[in-house]
């Protein structure tokens, strides 16, 4: 396996965060040369999750870029600073999300106008395709890539949020499935994960005692349990066209 040049959007969220962090322990299966981790707006989470790595591996070279993901041009702009700093990459973990913030108690359909549905669309699934778009050329050329989105449980039940949220994300899905044949011969391996009710992040809805009354193992998940399915994905180049659900047994897939 090539060493690993890993993009993750979202990387001062609760599963971007713990992802980072896990990828950088020791591994058998790959070498971690270089990890770019975006955000938006919270950057000193990114510099303590930068610290944490460094006293975990210090070879490992760490970049932090801002970046809106609503704006196809500071996507344009993550990547090509991305690939100045630390070569082309060949593992995007496409984690960062929106629910843009829709009024009312689930996001109800008389509550989330056009523009909410537009800049959902634009965060979760817009920039998740502009991104991969951008690295397969540079995957393709070194016959080795890993294309992992974080979608949700909503994707597959409908969730809780509402309609805008739930389609971003099932949109996704069919995204990789086609993508996943196109490159599965060329070494490039197309997967999600699609977490429910994770704590310690900012897409956990409100309603704690109701919500986790649905999920069978009865508690929350947590973002290192979310960490180690991408940990897989990225370690293991016979998974691929998959969507599993990181959700306590809530989904019957």
């Amino acid at each position: 396996m090539n060493s690993l040049v890993i993009l993750i959007t979202g990387a001062s969220g609760g599963i971007g965060a713990a992802t980072a962090i896990r990828i950088a322990q020791p591994s058998t299966a790959y070498k971690v040369k270089a990890i770019v981790l975006h955000y938006n707006s919270n950057s000193s989470k990114i510099q303590s999750i930068k610290e944490e790595i460094t006293s975990i591996d210090p070879s490992i070279k760490l970049v932090s870029i801002q970046a809106d993901l609503s704006s196809s041009e500071d996507v344009s702009r993550l990547h090509a600073e991305a690939v100045k700093a630390c070569g082309p990459i060949n593992v995007l973990f496409a984690n960062a999300g929106t629910t843009s913030n829709a009024s009312g108690p689930s996001g109800q359909l008389e509550d989330v106008s056009l523009e909410t549905f537009e800049k959902t669309w634009r965060v979760n699934t817009l920039s998740s395709y502009h991104l991969t778009q951008l690295v397969v050329p540079s995957m393709l050329a070194q016959s080795f890539g890993r294309v992992i989105y974080n979608s949700s449980i909503a994707a597959l039940t409908g969730g809780v949020v509402g309609p805008h949220y739930a389609s971003s994300k099932s949109a996704l899905h069919g995204m990789l499935h086609f993508l996943a044949g196109r490159y599965a011969k060329e070494g490039i391996t197309f997967n999600a994960v699609a977490p429910a009710l994770i704590e310690d992040t900012a897409m956990l809805p409100s309603g704690g005692d109701e919500l986790r009354a649905k999920i069978p193992v009865g508690r929350f998940g947590k973002p290192e349990e979310v960490a180690s399915v991408v940990e897989l994905m990225i370690g293991n180049s016979y998974v691929s066209n998959k969507v599993w659900a990181v959700d306590g047994g809530w989904y019957a897939s």
